[in-house]
């Protein structure tokens, strides 16, 4: 669990605004400062989350993805320069936040996540944002920050169409609850507005953000979702699977 740091005049300075927040206060940063995160994929969902989390405070923030920058990234990817087409992303999003805040780490794993790194990276932090497009790394993030005990925040989208929804493990459904199979007809290439990718990462990080700082209501056992065409926003109540192969065995 995140451990209280005490803030410095700097940091006073940098954040007191989000600071006046009531439920907030001078505990919530100190927590925020004390704590890590690990988001999956930089893209336009998780790049977002990442410079959100970054620009609040967050200790120490952990960026998973493989590959380099290519031209249609940038409609989307607000960590991705042109002038770093063809070089690795994970560099682009670890120079870019530092940028934005160097008080805090950035560790960049130029890797997606898989069955050899997800125990490690999910170990290695407080919560975990689930931004990757594809069903297979996701389900592997929801396993393990389930088997772990850690929260996780899961966001995704299509067009002008995104969901976000947050696993408490022991207190509601998982991932695996709301979707019991990789669904056969998803494809990793996709429409994609970056306005869409980065509503939903905003509300992905003030999930993680209240998730550290202990305050407000979490959308466990709820999945959110909006279209962004008509400005439609509902919430669904998911129900828990007692016999979920991931989180069946626990209580709550």
């Amino acid at each position: 669990m995140a451990q209280r740091v005490a803030l410095t005049a700097a940091d006073r300075a940098r954040y007191e605004w989000q600071m006046w927040t009531p439920e907030f206060g001078d505990a919530g940063q100190e927590t925020l400062k004390g704590s890590s995160v690990l988001v999956s994929r930089c893209g336009g969902l998780g790049g977002v989350v990442a410079y959100e989390l970054a620009a609040a405070g967050i200790g120490r923030l952990v960026i998973a993805h493989a590959g380099n920058v290519k031209p249609s990234d940038l409609n989307r990817q607000l960590l991705m320069t042109t002038d770093w087409l063809g070089k690795p992303r994970v560099e682009s999003a670890c120079r870019r936040l530092n940028e934005l805040n160097p008080d805090i780490t950035v560790v960049g794993e130029a890797a997606n996540i898989t069955e050899e790194n997800a125990a490690r990276l999910v170990g290695d932090v407080d919560v975990v944002v689930s931004a990757a497009p594809l069903f297979c790394e996701r389900f592997l993030l929801n396993r393990e920050a389930v088997r772990q005990g850690k929260i996780m925040v899961d966001a995704a989208m299509y067009d002008t169409f995104a969901t976000v929804t947050t696993v408490v493990p022991g207190q509601g459904p998982c991932l695996s609850c709301l979707y019991p199979e990789n669904p056969p007809a998803w494809k990793r290439e996709f429409p994609v507005f970056g306005a869409t990718s980065g509503t939903a990462a905003c509300i992905a990080a003030m999930e993680a953000i209240k998730a550290i700082a202990g305050f407000g209501r979490l959308l466990a056992g709820e999945l959110l979702v909006f279209d962004l065409a008509n400005l439609s926003f509902r919430k669904m109540k998911v129900k828990r699977n007692p016999a979920c192969p991931v989180c069946g065995h626990l209580r709550g």
